[in-house]
């Protein structure tokens, strides 16, 4: 019989272990994983982190045509902005020509009913909500300059809201609340119901508006998203002037409710 001595199984335990240790860095395979570098994350010379570059985006949300009685008014709703995920710089712009006719010193003249824009600063406050300053120019129906404050960004609920508060050049103030939210159909059917408020804190003659409550739309629009930049939709918008202002336009025996089948694009760029 053969002897095995005491530290044969000392000796093998370290051969094995020994075998199966890691080996210097050098020595692995090129091709094996290495370790993830947080080098990654430091800022790029020329692009920065991520939220630090500068994108762009323009917007119609409105760009429609509205029959009535034999006319065609047409509307547009857009912004544009350019910026970091931070600090943006929005351009807005909205307007309704009613398709009639109205008496001017040149003849006869399409009735503009509103159209202005805004130059704006944003700033992100949150996840999802961005704090807007800046100014509005109004051109029709008449000349006004405002100092514009407001939130923009997605609500509980996904729906998207954009509130702002004007005080004009003669120390008129105002609001005015925009909310829409998306409901996919399909994929590529999406309807979009949407509610417009307007709000004054005081009487403005030159506009022909009251306190409080001034108007409200309720509409809503079905569009089909061929793609994500073009999109176009049919839908239906009910108008209607409340309290104060609602009195002012029964004396001027102006329209105090309207409802217009519409149709337009959605668009992106």
């Amino acid at each position: 019989m053969v002897r095995v001595p005491r530290s044969a199984p000392i000796f093998a335990a370290a051969v094995l272990t020994a075998s199966v240790a890691p080996q210097p860095a050098g020595a692995q395979d090129a091709t094996a994983a290495s370790a993830p570098s947080f080098t990654v994350l430091q800022p790029d010379a020329t692009a920065g982190y991520p939220d630090q570059q500068i994108y762009y985006n323009v917007r119609f949300d409105k760009l429609e045509v509205k029959p009535q009685s034999g006319r065609y008014g047409y509307e547009w709703d857009a912004e544009a902005w350019v910026g970091t995920d931070y600090d943006k710089l929005f351009v807005k712009t909205e307007g309704f020509n009613n398709g009639g006719a109205a008496r001017s010193a040149f003849g006869r003249a399409a009735r503009w009913e509103s159209a202005e824009f805004q130059v704006l600063y944003s700033r992100l406050i949150s996840y999802f909500f961005d704090f807007q300053v800046g100014v509005r120019q109004t051109i029709e129906p008449i000349s006004r300059t405002y100092a514009v404050f407001g939130v923009e960004g997605l609500a509980p609920g996904l729906f998207e809201l954009d509130t702002q508060a004007f005080i004009s050049q003669k120390g008129e103030v105002s609001g005015r609340l925009n909310a829409w939210y998306d409901v996919l159909l399909t994929n590529r059917l999406v309807l979009q119901p949407r509610f417009d408020v307007n709000v004054s804190a005081q009487r403005v003659p030159e506009l022909s508006t009251g306190r409080g409550f001034t108007d409200f739309e309720l509409s809503a629009r079905l569009r089909y998203e061929f793609t994500r930049e073009f999109a176009p939709y049919v839908g239906v918008s009910w108008e209607r002037k409340v309290g104060e202002t609602a009195a002012i336009a029964k004396r001027e025996g102006e329209v105090r409710s309207r409802v217009y089948l519409l149709g337009g694009l959605r668009l992106l760029f």
